[in-house]
């Protein structure tokens, strides 16, 4: 049977407000798996509770983007379904198309560029390539999982230099934890604390490591690159491109919404690629994953649409954990750090039964801090109003104390 693009979008989102979030909520999960396999006991993490009639659950857990990918991208994935036959190296177009889709967008070569499943697969084949039982990984503490997790995984040495006191990766220990080592993860921004350092002090980062230990590869993860407003803070892909042992990972599970589609790519010197494309899982991009990607390279006020969004929401929840006295870090994500002065299970525990999700615990701030992603505007004045009510008792206690 011949299905119509708006006859599909309209079988897999009816109930919805939009074809976008029809879309996205129903087809595409741009709130990928993480959260749910999480949720439903992956990796010993506990499921979600039962919800009272009536109570719709808001997901604010897994820094997704909450509206999902454009609707260019929408559109090219519908008109690709003749080639869902094809394999990913034999469609229209083809995986090889999106790769040099994204060597031309920072003006570079095929062989610079390295497709992965998110770039989770990035991650875990950098720390393959260039990590051993000898020559260790270098990360920040609390810094995205997938590196160390990995470290722990191969048996290879872990050395992870506690972030500063403005939560940022501290410089001056990690260059000197880096002799020696294999790679150096340099979040930036950083998961979970959304903090960022400026384009100068990362330049200066790479050379003084690469001085220090010429052999040791610098990756510098920019997941979270289009949603940065510092003015200090530029993509290390240029530094990359042209510096031995640096590379740049990048997904278009953020900004670009498709953390459900498994789209990343890894950036850098041919040489340096290379290592990372003999580690490469084969067919590890989807024929969908792929036509979107490269329709949503091309749709630059999608990305500028959600970066001023996603602004503007955070600035609304920053404010409001500020006027209840709960401070954020500086966000420079989709996402907050918060000090919550409890522990993030407690408070986590009491946001699940209003059905308001948030994240995970990140040692060594677990009892303390909680991250919380940014979801839509109307989903975070509902989520605020949960946590007023969540977190009035220690404001209530704290004023009393005074």
């Amino acid at each position: 049977m011949s299905v119509s693009r708006r006859g599909f979008l309209h079988i897999v989102g009816s109930g919805r407000t939009s074809p976008r979030q029809e879309m996205s909520g129903a087809f595409l999960a741009a709130r990928g798996l993480e959260a749910h396999l999480a949720e439903a006991g992956h990796n010993g993490r506990a499921a979600r509770p039962l919800l009272p009639p009536g109570v719709h659950e808001i997901r604010i857990n897994s820094n997704e983007n909450p509206l999902g990918p454009g609707r260019a991208a929408l559109d090219a994935i519908v008109g690709t379904f003749p080639e869902a036959g094809r394999y990913p190296f034999n469609s229209t177009p083809s995986e090889g198309d999106l790769a040099e889709a994204v060597a031309a967008k920072f003006k570079a070569k095929r062989e610079n560029v390295v497709m992965g499943a998110g770039s989770q697969e990035i991650l875990k084949s950098a720390m393959r390539a260039f990590t051993s039982p000898a020559r260790g990984l270098v990360t920040a503490g609390p810094s995205f999982e997938t590196c160390p997790g990995m470290a722990k995984k191969l048996g290879h040495p872990l050395t992870e230099v506690r972030v500063d006191s403005a939560f940022r990766l501290d410089i001056e220990p990690m260059i000197a934890a880096a002799k020696g080592a294999g790679l150096v993860f340099f979040n930036n921004p950083n998961n979970p604390t959304a903090t960022v350092h400026g384009a100068t002090t990362v330049a200066d980062f790479v050379e003084r490591v690469r001085k220090a230990s010429p052999d040791t590869v610098v990756l510098i993860d920019e997941a979270y690159h289009d949603y940065v407003t510092d003015p200090s803070y530029r993509t290390a892909v240029p530094l990359a491109l042209e510096t031995p042992n640096v590379l740049v990972a990048r997904t278009f599970s953020k900004a670009y919404g498709m953390a459900g589609m498994r789209i990343g790519y890894g950036i850098g010197r041919a040489d340096t690629i290379s290592k990372l494309a003999r580690l490469k899982m084969p067919y590890n991009v989807s024929v969908f994953g792929i036509v979107a990607a490269i329709t949503s390279l091309h749709d630059q006020t999608h990305i500028d649409e959600e970066v001023a969004r996603n602004t503007e929401v955070r600035a609304f929840t920053v404010k409001a954990l500020d006027d209840l006295g709960f401070t954020p870090t500086s966000s420079q994500a989709n996402f907050l750090f918060v000090g919550i002065q409890r522990p993030a299970k407690e408070f986590r525990d009491a946001c699940a039964k209003a059905g308001v999700f948030v994240g995970r615990d990140f040692p060594p701030f677990e009892k303390t801090h909680a991250r919380i992603s940014i979801g839509t505007m109307d989903e975070m004045v509902r989520a605020t109003d949960v946590f007023r009510n969540v977190l009035r008792p220690a404001t209530s206690s704290a004023g009393k104390a005074q």
